[in-house]
C-alpha cells in the first residue's frame, strides 16, 4: 500500500506537466491559427507554429526563453548543438547568430512554440532581491542553454497565454507573470548562466556589452582593441569570454550578422547583391559573394530566387526567430 501510494505521488508531476503541455499547445494553436508566427498583444511574447520539419535556417536569436508545447527543434551555435522539446526549454542570454531548424512536426501534430523576450532590467530587478537564491553553476558556458521545463514554468506560461483572452488584464498581470517565468529560470538548472549575463561587473556581463555594440554597429569597421575598451577588458580576456559565450570570435560574429542582414535586405527590399553588401559594411562585392556562398550554400541572387520559389520557408522564418 505504501509503495503504491509513493508511485502515485511520483507520477503526479508528470501527469500535471502533460496536462499543462496539452493546454498550452491548444492555446498556441488557437491564437496562431493557420499562420506560422504571431506577435501578440503581450510585449515580447510571440507564438510559433510549424506543420513539417524545416531546412536549416540562419537566424539571430534575441535574449529570450522558448518553450515548446509540442514538437522538437534543433539550434546550432558554432560547433554547439542544442535540441529542445516538450521537456526542455531554450534559454538565449545575448543576441546570437545561429542555424535553426524544426526537426519534429506534422499537420496532425504541429510544432508549437512560445517565445518570450527577456528584459535584462527585469532580470536584474529580481536578482537584487535577497530572497532569490540562484543555484551554483558554470557561468563560463555558452550564452545559450537548455533547461528542464518544470510544472511550475509550464503553469506560468499557460497563465501568460491565457491573458490573450482578457486583453484588459495584460497591462497589470503580464509583467507579474513574466517576472515569475524569469524567477523559475533563475531557480532552475540554467539560472547561473542568466545571472552571469545580467550581473553588472561580471565578465559575462562585460562581454555582453561588446556583443550588444557589434549588434548595433555591425556595418561599421571593427577593431578588437576598441571593442575591448567598450567592454572594459583586455583584448585577450575579451577574446576568451567572447568565444565562450558565442562559440565564435568577434569578427566571425560580425560577419554572420552582416550576411544575415544582407540576406534580409535582398529578400524584403529587393536590393541587388552589390547594394546589400555595401549597406551592411562590405567594401568588396566579390568578398561578399564568396563569404555569402560559403555561409548560405549558394551565391546571393540564386539563394534569393530559391527562397522566393514555391514551397520555400516564409520570409519571416528565414530572416529571424
Amino acid at each position: 500500500m505504501s509503495m503504491n501510494r509513493s508511485n502515485g505521488n511520483a507520477s503526479a508531476p508528470a501527469v500535471r506537466a502533460r496536462e499543462l503541455r496539452i493546454e498550452l499547445a491548444r492555446k498556441i494553436a488557437l491564437f496562431v491559427g493557420d499562420a506560422e508566427k504571431r506577435a501578440t498583444d503581450i510585449p515580447g511574447l510571440t507564438l510559433h507554429r510549424r506543420t513539417s520539419p524545416t531546412a536549416p535556417c540562419p537566424a539571430t536569436y534575441e535574449p529570450s526563453v522558448a518553450v515548446i508545447a509540442q514538437g522538437r527543434k534543433r539550434v546550432e551555435l558554432g560547433r554547439n548543438t542544442f535540441i529542445y522539446d516538450e521537456s526542455r526549454f531554450l534559454l538565449t542570454s545575448v543576441d546570437l547568430p545561429t542555424v535553426s531548424r524544426v526537426i519534429e512536426a506534422s499537420e496532425k501534430s504541429p510544432c508549437l512554440v512560445l517565445s518570450l523576450k527577456l528584459e535584462m532590467p527585469m532580470v536584474r530587478e529580481l536578482l537584487s532581491r535577497e530572497e532569490i537564491e540562484v543555484p551554483a553553476g558554470d557561468s563560463s558556458s555558452p550564452a545559450m542553454a537548455t533547461g528542464e521545463t518544470t510544472v511550475e514554468l509550464l503553469d506560468a506560461c499557460c497563465r501568460l497565454v491565457n491573458l490573450l483572452d482578457t486583453p484588459g488584464d495584460i497591462p497589470f498581470l503580464a509583467g507579474l507573470i513574466q517576472r515569475e517565468i524569469i524567477y523559475r529560470i533563475l531557480r532552475g538548472d540554467v539560472g547561473a548562466r542568466l545571472r552571469a549575463i545580467a550581473t553588472l561587473g561580471d565578465q559575462s556581463h562585460r562581454t555582453a556589452k561588446a556583443i550588444a555594440w557589434i549588434k548595433t554597429n555591425y556595418a561599421k569597421p571593427l577593431r578588437v582593441e576598441d571593442l575591448a575598451e567598450v567592454a572594459g577588458m583586455g583584448v585577450s580576456t575579451l577574446h576568451h569570454h567572447f568565444r565562450a559565450l558565442t562559440a565564435m570570435s568577434p569578427l566571425q560574429y560580425q560577419k554572420q550578422l552582416r550576411l544575415q542582414a544582407a540576406r534580409a535586405r535582398m529578400l524584403m527590399d529587393g536590393l541587388d547583391a552589390a547594394s546589400a553588401a555595401f549597406e551592411v559594411g562590405y567594401e568588396s562585392a566579390s568578398q561578399f559573394n564568396r563569404e555569402y556562398s560559403r555561409f548560405f550554400g549558394q551565391p546571393p541572387m540564386r539563394d534569393i530566387r530559391t527562397l522566393r520559389s514555391p514551397g520555400a520557408p516564409a520570409l519571416e522564418a528565414v530572416v529571424a526567430q
